[in-house]
């Protein structure tokens, strides 16, 4: 998953946020909202009720559009939404383990939930004379998902779903289904949502949609209107056998989820109770799952006094029955932290469940102070959330997320934590000397100096963290691009220095450094022949590299039926002893060579070194 949210530039700083129950809505800051004056140029702020405060992202603008190969004229006439799911959908391969340039090719699906382009807006502010060749792919809301399968190559469904306020959540709803279907291998979900033109600002707050406060106040009586927020989030999804065999890090398992309409009630954008409550039942028999197994449920809670009412009347006729005495059904919403992301609340929602299942704590609803008298919270079995809490019950933790369109489609989604998956198997342990080896690389030096800057930042915050295996993950599931570095430290004191003293763009003794080949050269492994043999090679490695011994032992096993002594003890056989003199025999040199050399291949191959040409001495040429 990934983020960039109000207040929280990443996953782990909206979890932080969430936690610490704070608010990010904020005073607009300089510069938005601000109408055209008729004569030209920018009028004065908007001044309507509830345009006053809001969720904004502090760089907006900010983009390394060289990063993605795209031109500073073709980005400028981006979109900055295109730009944002860009950066998030790489983040998000990236927190997957998932390298984008292995994507190539692949079925790969994109469904992006968006319901507003205010930057288009923007632009044509400027008139026809600010108009490039840029601008019509710059603009059209349908190729935010599109740029992303074209920056990555990927050939499965790309598309852009509106329905409003739900558009997110039906966006990963869509995307299970495709996955279900086989229409896509793997899918990024999520969606995007940037309040950048005063004129929705204003169109919002006329409709009477709007918190004059500039607040939500989810199920509260004080319930008045919501308050805009912008960000966005993308997830990456896939079917839970593949990710379990892959040894994936799961966040949660979709169980389930489903899509309605509310049909014809009193008006357009009035919700109805009975099919709010029908697609939360239809999620859950989706899924598998009865409303007595749900935990928490991530409410749509914009904070208004029609809708409130509805949603918790919805979610009463689904869970009262099932909820036993001081056991009520939490609720909560992220609203209340960063504002209404309209086209991209839902996605928030489903990140905060995610977290939620698989940390195993509940996070406090914000500025609930006194019950909405319109909710029969105790009739209906609920309870708003409003402290940091382990997660209730002792049973298989499992969450519902509620997001609905102003037009009436509902969507429901239903999460739940993942089994238990078998933990990734590391490079080596700690070397017993407590050396660290962080290799690591960027596109260019500045990129390369922030990286450190990150990586000595996480290594600080988690000092017990196995160095072994961010390593590996620094090798094998990061893209290796051409400016790299290398920290070679005696201890992990003198690792972090070295980090340091790279991010301020410094020496140091621990740091090596430098450029590799563009285009890149071939690579050639060369297997050796009869006369490179010892006692004990490979004994350093057997056992604690897991791909090694594994490769190793299936060599051996092959081998032993023509000899007369197990090859694997003579290997790794102690100097001086019987059977490290049958290695200097040539009936047993040779074998021995031949099982060493193809474990070693399989380890480097394990560890991200394909070769283009394999080449060999003597029984080298065997092994090749």
């Amino acid at each position: 998953m990934a983020c960039r949210l109000p207040g929280a530039p990443d996953l782990e700083a909206f979890w932080e946020l969430l936690r610490e129950g704070r608010d990010a809505v904020t005073d607009v800051p300089e510069g938005r909202w601000t109408l055209p004056h008729p004569a030209g140029g920018d009028g004065a702020p908007v001044a309507d009720p509830g345009t006053r405060r809001g969720g904004f992202l502090d760089d907006v603008d900010g983009f390394d559009a060289d990063f993605f190969g795209i031109s500073p004229r073709e980005a400028a006439a981006m979109d900055p939404q295109q730009r944002l799911m860009l950066e998030l959908s790489w983040e998000a391969l990236e927190d997957a383990g998932v390298l984008p340039g292995k994507l190539r090719g692949s079925r790969t699906g994109v469904f992006t939930g968006v319901m507003a382009d205010d930057y288009a807006t923007l632009a044509r502010r400027l008139g026809p004379e600010a108009v490039t060749r840029h601008s019509v792919t710059g603009l059209h809301r349908g190729l935010i998902a599109n740029r992303v399968s074209f920056a990555f190559g990927l050939s499965g469904p790309s598309m852009v779903l509106d329905t409003g306020q739900s558009s997110s959540l039906v966006a990963v709803h869509t995307a299970c289904e495709s996955l279900r279907a086989g229409t896509s291998t793997l899918a990024l979900a999520g969606g995007v949502n940037l309040n950048l033109a005063a004129e929705s600002a204003v169109a919002t707050s006329r409709f009477g949609a709007l918190s004059p406060d500039g607040r939500c106040f989810t199920f509260d009586a004080r319930a008045n209107g919501y308050v805009r927020g912008e960000g966005a989030g993308v997830v990456v999804l896939k079917p839970l056998d593949r990710a379990l065999a892959d040894g994936d890090v799961v966040y949660c398992v979709v169980l389930g989820g489903d899509v309605n309409n509310d049909g014809a009630t009193d008006a357009l954008t009035r919700p109805s109770a009975a099919l709010q409550a029908e697609v939360v039942s239809a999620a859950q028999r989706a899924g598998g799952v009865r409303p007595a197994d749900v935990g928490y449920v991530e409410l749509h809670g914009t904070g208004t006094r029609l809708g409130d009412p509805v949603e918790a009347e919805a979610l009463g006729a689904v869970f009262a029955a099932t909820r036993r005495p001081g056991e009520p059904l939490r609720i909560g919403s992220a609203k209340t932290n960063v504002g209404h992301l309209e086209g991209a609340a839902g996605i928030v929602g489903f990140i905060k469940a995610a977290l939620c299942v698989s940390r195993a704590e509940l996070p406090p609803s914000l500025h609930f102070e006194h019950p909405n008298p319109a909710i029969a919270f105790d009739t209906w079995g609920l309870r708003v959330q409003r402290e940091v809490e382990p997660w209730p019950g002792k049973g298989r933790r499992v969450a519902g997320i509620s997001s609905f369109g102003m037009g009436g489609t509902n969507c429901h989604v239903v999460v739940a934590e993942a089994p238990p998956v078998q933990a990734a198997r590391l490079v080596g342990d700690q070397p017993e000397d407590g050396s660290v080896v962080l290799p690591f690389t960027a596109k260019s030096v500045r990129a390369l100096r922030a990286q450190a800057g990150r990586l000595r930042e996480y290594l600080e915050r988690w000092p017990d963290a196995a160095v072994g295996e961010v390593a590996r993950t620094l090798v094998t599931r990061r893209t290796a691009f051409e400016h790299w570095a290398v920290v070679a430290a005696h201890d992990p004191a003198q690792a972090l220095d070295a980090l340091h003293a790279l991010a301020e763009g410094s020496p140091h003794t621990a740091l090596t450094t430098g450029t590799a080949a563009t285009p890149p050269g071939k690579l050639a492994f060369l297997f050796p022949g009869q006369g490179c043999q010892y006692p004990g090679m490979g004994r350093g490695l057997y056992g604690r590299l897991p791909v090694f011994t594994d490769a190793l032992d299936d060599a051996c096993h092959a081998l032993d039926e023509h000899l007369q002594h197990p090859l694997r003890d003579i290997i790794l056989a102690q100097p001086h002893t019987p059977q490290a003199e049958l290695l200097t025999r040539t009936d047993y040199t040779q074998p021995a060579l031949f099982a060493l050399t193809t474990a070693l291949y399989h380890q480097l191959r394990d560890l991200g070194l394909t070769p283009d040409y394999l080449i060999g001495h003597s029984i080298g040429e065997i092994t090749a």
